[in-house]
């Protein structure tokens, strides 16, 4: 999923590139026709890798790429090496596409070893691009993995419905096996529709056959994407958020589909008072079954709050709600602080139960202005609660300050394969890794992260 920018100001992010340039690895030959253990294993070697926007349109890297960029940081036992970096843009070799100035190349990401052939690829969305006469038709790039890491890339073809102006297509990206045949597959969104690409796909452009997710004659607008597995057969389903216009009267719900070998069938939906803005998946009880965590950051007057719509073997049902309110949990609810502004879900500590990071983007500290700070629930049986929270404030970035939007990303992934979930936070202008422990993730040891701009691959 990706994390759209902050609806209030901020300070410009600097945006100015690493080299392109990608150092020798020393990974183990991947099998042919296997699908990569890891999703995000870029170059085979057994570690996820990092790969988050730096899309500031209209600024200039210092090797002339424009319009937005991704930078890749690649993992090793001793987690994310800095040292071992690529920036993928629309002027890198073999990128289809020339970058340009309302671009926003990395607007979203997703990935997935669409290939199956050992190595993950990147996806990434450019819902800005202008495609002949078609302005904002958008774009999905596929950046193919190698032994080497990321090289070359393949568009995907939009279908009628997403090909036309406006259709800003790739805005949002997710990826899974959703009809269980081992091959990935790839939803996006064009046109304010989703639209399943059925894997395997090839770098000559082929995919397996495309089908539009919509409620037919419903009045649904889709805007994000979530995956993962909610009711515990091996497939992976989708949760769509969206807004449906009942009486033309808006309402704002998500929308659960379960994997099936069709491809996608139709669950149940969920409305809620505000815009669902953020979802991610995680088995927060240990039961077996993925529980959906609903970031709604504008919920009363933007104080947010979290909805959690837990797993059955049948699908969602039932559902809780966390905020700054809820017993344990640190601060207290104010206007505009946009808790749940960015959600994700991992093991941090290793007791096999998720845990849920919330971003708290817009929190006021001591009189500093959307400071931010990051809330981590720690699951265990029953699911979460307040009292198994930990609120990691702005300070472990750095010297406290206005406007830093601490919390703006977040993103729990074991980067360095010791069984605990990382924490990746993105703020104004910077991002910070904290490696997983047997409690919370800690600052000590963070690793700050080379020309952060934007959100992080799901």
């Amino acid at each position: 999923m990706h994390q759209r920018p902050l609806r209030l100001a901020l300070a410009t992010a600097t945006a100015a590139a690493l080299t392109g340039g990608l150092l020798t690895f020393s990974a183990a030959t991947a099998t042919a026709a296997t699908v990569a253990k890891h999703y995000d294993d870029f170059n085979g070697d057994g570690y996820r890798d990092l790969a988050y926007s730096n899309y500031s349109s209209g600024i200039s890297g210092p090797d002339g790429w424009t319009g937005g960029a991704v930078t890749v940081v690649y993992g090793s036992a001793g987690g994310l090496d800095t040292g071992r970096t690529q920036v993928v843009h629309q002027d890198s070799p073999g990128i289809p596409g020339t970058g340009e100035e309302d671009d926003y190349f990395g607007e979203s990401l997703s990935s997935a070893d669409l290939n199956k052939d050992g190595y993950a690829d990147l996806i990434v969305g450019n819902g800005t691009e202008h495609v002949g006469s078609a302005e904002y038709r958008g774009t999905v790039t596929i950046v193919w993995g190698s032994r080497s890491g990321l090289s070359g890339g393949t568009n995907l073809a939009p279908r009628s419905g997403a090909s036309g102006s406006q259709s800003h297509f790739g805005s949002e990206l997710a990826t899974g096996d959703f009809n269980g045949d081992g091959s990935p597959d790839l939803a996006v969104i064009g046109g304010s529709e989703a639209w399943l690409y059925r894997g395997p796909f090839t770098k000559s452009g082929t995919t397996g056959s495309v089908t539009k997710i919509d409620k037919e004659g419903a009045g649904w607008y889709s805007h994000d994407l979530a995956a993962g597995k909610i009711n515990g057969d091996g497939r992976t389903d989708l949760v769509v958020l969206g807004t449906q216009f009942v009486d033309n009267k808006p309402a704002h719900r998500i929308w659960y589909l379960k994997g099936a070998s069709s491809g996608l069938t139709s669950g149940a939906s969920k409305t809620y008072a505000s815009e669902p803005f953020a979802a991610t998946i995680g088995d927060f009880d240990k039961n077996g079954y993925g529980d959906i965590a609903v970031g709604l950051p504008w919920n009363n007057d933007g104080k947010g709050i979290v909805s959690v719509w837990r797993g059955t073997s049948s699908g969602p049902s039932g559902s809780m709600t966390y905020n700054q309110a809820s017993s344990g949990v640190s601060g207290s609810p104010e206007a505009d602080d946009n808790f749940g502004y960015s959600v994700s879900a991992a093991d941090t500590n290793g007791d096999g139960y998720a845990d849920l990071a919330v971003g708290v983007p817009q929190e006021d500290v001591d009189g500093k202005e959307d400071q931010g700070g990051v809330t981590v629930f720690r699951g265990g049986s029953g699911g979460l609660t307040g009292t198994r929270s930990t609120w990691i404030p702005q300070s472990v970035l750095g010297p406290a300050d206005s406007y830093v939007s601490f919390g703006s990303a977040v993103r729990l992934r074991d980067l360095d394969r010791d069984g605990r979930a990382d924490l990746t936070v993105g703020a104004n202008g910077d991002g910070l890794l904290m490696r997983g422990t047997t409690t919370t993730p800690t600052a000590t040891g963070a690793v700050h992260l080379p020309e952060y701009g934007g959100g992080f691959l799901d």
